[in-house]
């Protein structure tokens, strides 16, 4: 069969695409696979990165290491307010804590998946409430 010139979108046409895919990846990653150890990844990244990065990679950096950030921070303090607030032995205190756990971890996984999709299409993407604003200036 001979060779096809067909291009198939394999080459990084996009300056910043791979740390752009990278970055929303470790992102998932940290919320799904590996916690910690992926934010800590994605944290190296961005203090590697920040300042040398193309735009679309340094905002997809920007958004996830500070959603990533923010996230953690909300649910610990929430969860902690609701222990407090209940005690360790009330039913309802587990019932909130699971709820409000379930609720923002399931919809930051799906900001995340979003956010990759945008990132494997050269795009940017502000992430709801929590994310940076995007600087439309710079991009």
């Amino acid at each position: 069969m001979p060779h096809s010139d067909d291009s198939f979108g394999n080459e990084d046409s996009t300056p910043g695409l791979s740390l752009a895919v990278l970055s929303e990846a470790l992102y998932l990653a940290n919320l799904l696979l590996a916690p910690g150890i992926a934010f800590g990844l994605l944290v190296w990244l961005w203090l590697k990165y920040k300042d040398s990065a193309p735009p679309l990679a340094k905002h997809h950096l920007r958004q996830t290491t500070f959603v990533s950030l923010y996230g953690g921070i909300l649910i610990t303090v929430l969860s902690a307010i609701f222990i407090l607030a209940g005690g360790l032995d009330w039913e309802w205190t587990w019932v909130m804590v699971i709820m409000y756990f379930t609720c923002i971890h399931s919809t930051l996984v799906m900001f995340g998946m979003f956010g990759l999709a945008k990132a494997m299409a050269g795009q940017i993407w502000r992430f709801p409430l929590i994310g940076p604003a995007v600087d439309r200036d710079k991009q």
